[in-house]
């Protein structure tokens, strides 16, 4: 599985609705903390694919979204369980670690 992009329109389907557990990467095309992130999530995504679904949204295209949940530094990790926020990862991380706040999440 591959992350997929989601945006103010389709975050309420594709991240509220969703039945399997979502983490949402805040990010921003000039952030280089995201640029880091960016492919360990691709990995953990396709190691975890079945046990949970993994979604990334620009910040500078969709501020609605960033504002409503008080995004104020970029990356930050958002855990979704049953559309309310389970846990919050701020910063780059290596892939350790965010497998263990994957896991412990979910």
């Amino acid at each position: 599985m591959s992350v997929e992009k989601v945006s103010d329109q389709s975050f309420d389907q594709d991240v509220l609705k969703s039945g399997a557990p979502v983490v949402v990467d805040f990010w921003a095309e000039w952030c280089g903390p995201c640029r880091m992130v960016a492919p360990i999530l691709d990995e953990v995504s396709g190691e975890l694919g079945d046990k949970i679904k993994i979604v990334k949204l620009n910040v500078d295209e969709n501020p609605e979204t960033a504002s409503k949940y008080g995004i104020m530094s970029i990356p930050t990790l958002l855990l979704f369980k049953d559309g309310k926020i389970a846990s919050r990862q701020v910063g780059a991380a290596p892939k350790a670690k965010l497998v263990q706040w994957i896991n412990g999440s979910i």
